[in-house]
């Protein structure tokens, strides 16, 4: 039993899997100063979901942005499961894939992720686009290269940096208007951040293409994937679990290795 965690700044995602069966995720907010009990305590539900126990999880694999909470969740794992079989994922960690950043140890470790689980059932060349506290759009090669990329705010990002920059401006849900003419601030706001979004991944995608030469293939994850791609004209499949599925993925490489 492996349990793949996904600690992001607005969300951490959760996955346990029986060996290549995922078997359940979850998603929960990402609170800094949640303790390893904690973290266990939410664990030990989710397994419960399932119909098994935490004391049954095997190993763990962790993908995390966010320092303080990367060494809460390292703490529950060497406290709950087996400290033998915790695996930190990071441009460290070695894929097979090679990253051709400037500064590898930049690219973050869901980026990282998203790459390795992509490449291995898709193949390249590749654009990933994750949705997120930012958008990523990630692209790789047709060789399996980890070429780079583009970092631009995600939805709730833009949405609330317009709320609290402009006063008479209110939060707003974030789904798409009936219409692209607003005829009050609420459905202007709506009409403004979603098509914009839509707008920009079309854009930004055909210029990669471009650049490429290619007509590489788009996936999209992350919380507000399947409802852009349904509005988008490049996005081909969506995966919610990629992220998560890369963490398995990854460990099971790095520890083929070591064996």
């Amino acid at each position: 039993m492996f349990l793949a965690i996904d600690i992001g700044n607005t969300h951490t995602s959760f996955a346990i899997y029986k060996e290549d069966n995922l078997l359940g995720h979850w998603r929960v907010t990402s609170i800094i100063s949640r303790t390893e009990d904690e973290i266990a305590v939410q664990v030990g539900f989710f397994c419960e979901h399932i119909g098994i126990k935490l004391s049954e999880l095997t190993a763990v694999g962790i993908s995390s942005v966010v320092p303080n909470l990367t060494i809460a969740a390292q703490r529950m794992a060497e406290k709950y499961v087996d400290s033998n079989e915790l695996m930190v994922i990071g441009s460290h960690s070695d894929t097979g894939m090679p990253i051709l950043y400037d500064d590898p140890a930049a690219v973050g470790a869901d980026r990282i992720c998203n790459a390795v689980a992509g490449f291995k059932k898709y193949g390249g060349p590749l654009i990933i686009i994750d949705f997120g506290t930012a958008n990523t759009f990630d692209v790789i090669s047709k060789k399996g290269e980890y070429l780079g990329g583009i970092i631009s705010p995600g939805l709730e990002t833009s949405a609330a940096d317009l709320h609290r920059r402009a006063a008479r401006l209110p939060k707003i849900e974030l789904e798409f208007p009936d219409k692209i003419i607003g005829t009050n601030t609420v459905e202007s706001m709506k009409a403004g951040i979603m098509f914009s979004a839509v707008d920009s991944i079309n854009g930004i995608v055909h210029r990669i293409r471009e650049e490429l030469k290619e007509n590489a293939r788009v996936i999209a994850t992350g919380g507000y994937a399947s409802i852009i791609a349904s509005r988008t004209s490049v996005i081909e499949d969506v995966e919610p679990t990629l992220v998560l599925d890369g963490v398995r993925l990854i460990f099971n490489i790095c520890k083929s290795k070591t064996r």
